[in-house]
């Protein structure tokens, strides 16, 4: 018998302490799971080891990349459904991949799916790697009797949102890198340009106007102080980014993106589209309303479409529809989105709904961040032109009062 110090997460979502005798580890977890808890993290009292970085658990230190579980997940599925055995489909997976972080992680599977756990169940142990809708998604199928189906579905749940993103990061590449280019030329000049011009004008006497006073005094800032400009910089980026981890801040940067204009309707599709996408997912693979709801949130990212969520669980709980906490918040979830989950209520077909609703707000996303790039450039264009004309402006009107000194 050993004694275990453990981490471990409740049904309520509370992470706790505790410590427990148990036979091995593999009991520890049996005895915890028949308390509906998941364990996060343990170690053997006496062993300095934890199993957060214990390779024979599971919870891998190295990151999965999100293509290769997508690649896992649908190349599973697909020997399942060729009526391949689980712990065979697994090996040949780990025989095949080439990242070394996955072949840790099905190794692991491997070894606990051949002890006669279920694979949702070993995933669970892998809970770093893989998601909660993951795991989810693979007990419905395991319960069903359908988890090649199960895994196909994630596969392509993973896919959609993997794609969505990409294009997404891809749409705000362009302006990204003409905003760094910006400071770096801004920078080269304040530091080997301006200063020469603004001695020139020094030594010949001119009056220098309020917007040239303005950059010498930031371009001796950048030569003289530079260091300390750069760690101020990095201090006040350093706070705002802990401030916007917290509730207050996280709740409100995260309404001020919503207000960007361009930026704001986009993030409100793509809020939109990955909650139909999630929820039809789950819903089709029978996969309970408030179970779905709760999975759904963890994958939405903006906070006030997560606590849209978490009001339809309550609502469902107290025996409302669904629809109904959507009608009142429009300004998050479009009216066409609450009216869908409504028809499918209607008709008991709300996975096939919201998968219409996916399939709608993705492409809509798809067209808009194909269009970014030529709605950004004239703002591009108009912030790059006042730039320069302030410049123009400053470094000239000194000239102008040298001309009209002369004559």
């Amino acid at each position: 018998m050993s004694h275990f110090i453990y981490k471990a997460k409740k049904k309520t979502g509370e992470i706790y302490k505790g410590e427990r005798n148990a036979a091995d580890r593999y009991e520890l977890y049996k005895i915890l799971r028949e308390n509906g808890e998941e364990i996060i993290q343990f170690r053997e009292k006496g062993s300095s080891r934890s199993a957060g970085f214990d390779i024979s658990f599971g919870l891998i230190s190295g990151k999965v990349k999100t293509i290769d579980k997508i690649n896992f997940a649908r190349n599973l599925g697909s020997m399942l459904e060729a009526g391949l055995a689980l712990s065979r489909a697994l090996a040949v997976i780990e025989r095949q991949t080439g990242s070394r972080e996955l072949k840790k992680v099905v190794t692991s599977l491997i070894g606990e799916v051949n002890r006669g756990i279920t694979l949702s169940e070993a995933m669970a142990q892998n809970g770093k790697v893989f998601s909660s809708l993951f795991i989810s998604m693979v007990h419905a199928g395991e319960q069903s009797g359908t988890l090649a189906e199960a895994l196909k579905v994630v596969s392509t749940q993973m896919d959609n949102n993997y794609i969505l993103e990409k294009r997404i990061r891809g749409a705000l590449m362009y302006p990204a890198i003409i905003f760094f280019a910006m400071i770096i030329i801004a920078i080269l000049m304040f530091i080997f340009v301006i200063p020469t011009l603004l001695e020139t004008f020094t030594e010949l006497g001119v009056a220098l106007p309020f917007s040239t006073r303005m950059i010498l005094v930031l371009s001796n800032l950048i030569q003289h102080q530079g260091l300390l400009l750069l760690a101020a910089i990095v201090l006040v980026s350093g706070l705002l980014y802990a401030w916007a981890k917290r509730p207050t801040g996280k709740s409100i940067m995260h309404k001020l993106v919503l207000m960007i204009p361009i930026i704001g309707p986009l993030v409100q599709e793509v809020n939109t589209a990955r909650t139909a996408r999630t929820l039809s997912s789950l819903l089709s693979s029978g996969v309970e309303v408030v179970e779905s709801l709760e999975i759904t949130s963890n994958v939405v990212q903006n906070v006030h479409f997560r606590a849209v969520l978490k009001n339809a669980i309550e609502a469902i709980k107290k025996g409302d529809v669904m629809s109904s906490v959507f009608e009142e918040e429009t300004k998050l979830y479009p009216v066409f989105f609450a009216e869908m989950i409504g028809v499918g209520e209607e008709t008991g077909k709300t996975g096939d709904m919201l998968l219409g609703v996916a399939h709608y707000y993705e492409a809509e996303v798809e067209q808009k961040t194909k269009d970014m790039s030529t709605i950004v450039e004239p703002f591009l264009i108009l912030i790059i032109g006042g730039a320069v004309g302030f410049f123009a402006v400053s470094m000239i009107q000194p000239i102008y009062s040298l001309v009209g000194a002369v004559n």
